[in-house]
C-alpha cells in the first residue's frame, strides 16, 4: 500500500482468491470447539472473506460470533500491538478471561502483555518459530485438537 500504492481491498480480494477445498476434514476440530463454553473471535491478518471460506471449508464457522481482520485494524498487521487493544476495546473482551490460539509465535506477545493466556500451535515454518522463547508463550502444541480435547472438562 505505502510503497507500490496497492489498493489494500483489490490485494486482499486477489491473494486470498484460493481454492480451500484440499484443507483436511475439521470434524475433530468441530467436536474440539463444541466442547469449549465462552465466547470464541476469530483474529486475522486476513480478511473476513478468507476467515470466512477457511471456517466453512472445516465446518466450524458455527462457533465463531465475529472476525476482527486486517481491514478492522486499519491494516496495521499483527504483532502490531494497537489493534489487539482495538479488538479488546470493540468486543469487549476481558483478557484475564480470554486464551488466543496463534501460529506465529511473535503474534502472541501482544496479547500476554494484555492479560490474556497464550498458545503457540507450532509449525515446521521457521518464520512460524520467531520469537518462540519468552514468557509469551505459555502454552505450545504440535497438535491443536490433540490440546483442546485434553483440557478438562
Amino acid at each position: 500500500m505505502q510503497h507500490h500504492a496497492i489498493k489494500p481491498a483489490e490485494y486482499l480480494n486477489y491473494v486470498h482468491d484460493i481454492d480451500v477445498s484440499g484443507l483436511p476434514d475439521g470434524f475433530a476440530l468441530d467436536r474440539a470447539l463444541s466442547r469449549l463454553d465462552g465466547r470464541k473471535l476469530i483474529y486475522t491478518n486476513g480478511s473476513v472473506r478468507h476467515a470466512e471460506n477457511v471456517m466453512h471449508q472445516l465446518g466450524v464457522s458455527r462457533h465463531f460470533e465475529a472476525i476482527f481482520d486486517i481491514v478492522a485494524s486499519e491494516y496495521r498487521p499483527k504483532p502490531d500491538p494497537a489493534p489487539y487493544a482495538e479488538m479488546v476495546r470493540l468486543h469487549d473482551i476481558d483478557p484475564a478471561r480470554t486464551v488466543m490460539i496463534e501460529d506465529i509465535a511473535r503474534n502472541l506477545i501482544p496479547a500476554a502483555v494484555l492479560g490474556m493466556a497464550t498458545v503457540w500451535v507450532r509449525t515446521q515454518h521457521d518464520w512460524s518459530h520467531t520469537d518462540s522463547t519468552g514468557d509469551h508463550v505459555h502454552h505450545a502444541t504440535d497438535d491443536l485438537v490433540e490440546w483442546l480435547e485434553a483440557l478438562p472438562n
